[in-house]
């Protein structure tokens, strides 16, 4: 009997060519965030059983460009930047459960198809998308890392135009931010292949970094627009108060998380 290997599908006899590797997964980015508070009642509804609203600031929005370098423990990728390098924009919310806060990816968008497998894994609800954001370098025309460097950002899907933004350093922050501080709790979903048995596989997750570094946040003022789409919802989590802006360089190690229960979500 033949034995397949590989982390992730495609599965076989090397497994070099499942789409993803085993973690620990490492990742140096640029981040761009926004944050801002919308209705309540659009981030109650993306909340499944058992999560609630967070009890202070319950509408409070962070969303986030990042432009990654990523790789296995090898860290052969980074001399293969094409398994290596992507870019994601992801909508973050904060919930609560158990009386504990936590922060949840509820939409986010990539342009690479590991970075789709990794979230599948992981309970990101990725989809593919167009994602560009300004650079930072230290010579010629890009910004520079320092008070009034300009930056811009988009994020598109299906041909449509999702968000836009732009950012003006001022200066040193404290902060990058609330609400992506905190463990993410996510679910994993998967359907059952016979109809009408409902989910395979149903699990509510917590993660986070296993290691993490970075370099000075800077505030920033922002302008960010929201647009309509026929196959997407960012929008409905509009905005009505901005909050804050920031740019930051990280570099985190991901190896995995804790189930906290299963079978409760009443997805379906």
């Amino acid at each position: 009997m033949s034995t397949v290997r590989g982390y992730f599908h495609p599965k076989t006899a090397t497994g070099s060519s499942s789409l993803i590797p085993a973690p620990p997964w490492q990742y140096s980015g640029d981040l761009l965030t926004v944050e801002y508070r919308t209705d309540p009642e659009r981030v109650r509804e993306l909340l499944p059983e058992p999560l609630e609203l967070a009890e202070e600031d319950p509408g409070a929005v962070a969303l986030i460009w990042a432009d990654w370098q990523s790789c296995s423990a090898s860290q052969e990728e980074l001399l293969d930047p094409v398994r290596a390098q992507y870019k994601e924009a992801f909508v973050v919310v904060r919930c609560s459960y158990k009386g504990r806060t936590y922060s949840r990816c509820v939409y986010i968008w990539v342009d690479k198809d590991f970075a789709i497998a990794r979230g599948l894994h992981q309970g990101y609800p990725k989809k593919l998308g167009s994602i560009h954001q300004t650079r930072p370098h230290p010579y010629g025309p890009a910004p520079r890392v320092a008070a009034g460097a300009r930056f811009g950002a988009t994020l598109a899907a299906a041909d449509r135009r999702l968000a836009e933004a732009t950012f003006t350093l001022r200066e040193e922050s404290d902060t990058n931010g609330f609400v992506n501080g905190h463990p993410m709790i996510h679910h994993r979903w998967l359907p059952s292949i016979e109809k009408g048995k409902g989910l395979a596989l149903d699990e509510l997750i917590e993660t986070g970094g296993a290691s993490f570094e970075a370099g000075p946040a800077w505030a920033a003022d922002a302008e960010l627009t929201l647009f309509d789409s026929p196959t997407e919802e960012l929008s409905r989590l509009e905005i009505r108060e901005p909050i804050g802006a920031y740019f930051r360089q990280v570099g985190v190690v991901w190896d995995g998380g804790r189930l906290l229960e299963s079978g409760t979500s009443g997805a379906e």
